[in-house]
């Protein structure tokens, strides 16, 4: 199996000196002389034209000759090559890919709606120009069935009501998902001489038939963790609310009236609206 292999071509500015030579001499001499023998080197010069090339920072040039590799050219500069070699051009420039958004299915089978960000260079061009039939449609067919893999994997949240507590979710685990994204990008794109400079999800989010639906589910479940932290947060102070008056002899409760009292306690602490006061008029046991 061959591999890429670099190369330096003769230095264009040379070859070009040699072209105007020979062409304009040529054409001179044919004025002077009135001798067409001369018309020979010109169309030589002709021909030495055909082999110059030009490389751009960050660009490469593949050369062929009769369907066979001869080299890659990946240092910018004006070169001369043989007339007869066939130039592609690879771009080695970083490119951004954002895919479409992909509805799929993530490890619990809920529809999500799914796309990525994709930072990507050519690396091997010889992988890039002869091992895939088109290296940037490569890219992009690849990386959307990464994406549906990758959703695949993981849930999109976490849900403790059902007993799912993954440590790793799409949504609250952007590090590590990106870093997985990645690793399975480069795995699929290494065939084709393709380096994965960064992988990123970009749009993530419920399927549309669901989303309402997602929605009321994680405001119940914020309604309730805060509900939680309120009820733990009333129990402490109705604790040290009744170990306070006890330890400093206020007043002696007895136990259904220190029922009465943590009831009304914990309606005041836990209640969404301000409690309206109720006035006593009577004694305490009336």
């Amino acid at each position: 199996m061959e591999q890429e292999k670099i190369i330096t071509p003769a230095n264009g500015y040379f070859m070009l000196f040699i072209f105007i030579i020979m062409f304009f001499g040529s054409i001179t001499t044919i004025f002077i002389t009135k001798s067409f023998f001369f018309i020979i080197p010109v169309f030589i010069a002709i021909l030495i034209s055909a082999g110059f090339i030009m490389v751009q920072p960050n660009n490469s040039r593949i050369l062929l000759l009769f369907g066979k590799y001869v080299g890659t050219i990946n240092k910018n500069g004006f070169y001369w090559v043989i007339p007869f070699y066939t130039k592609k051009k690879i771009s080695l420039r970083a490119s951004n890919f954002d895919s479409e958004r992909l509805k799929v299915n993530d490890k619990l089978g809920n529809p999500i709606m799914i796309s990525t960000i994709l930072v990507w260079r050519v690396k091997d061009t010889y992988k890039a120009a002869f091992d895939v039939d088109n290296f940037e449609n490569f890219v992009r067919v690849q990386t959307d069935a990464a994406v549906r893999k990758l959703a695949s994997m993981y849930p999109y949240d976490n849900f403790a009501d059902e007993g799912h507590t993954e440590d790793i979710t799409l949504r609250s685990s952007v590090n590590e998902v990106s870093e997985a994204l990645e690793k399975e990008i480069d795995e699929r794109l290494s065939i084709a001489g393709i380096e994965v400079l960064e992988a990123r999800i970009g749009y993530l989010a419920y399927a549309q038939e669901i989303a309402n639906a997602m929605l009321k589910r994680q405001q119940a479940t914020a309604i309730v963790a805060a509900r939680h932290k309120i009820v733990e947060g009333a129990v402490s102070m109705v604790e040290m609310a009744l170990e306070e008056l006890g330890k400093k002899q206020i007043v002696d409760l007895d136990d259904e009236r220190k029922a009465a009292m943590v009831s009304n306690l914990m309606v005041i602490l836990c209640g969404d609206k301000d409690a309206s006061p109720v006035l006593n008029t009577g004694t305490l046991n009336q």
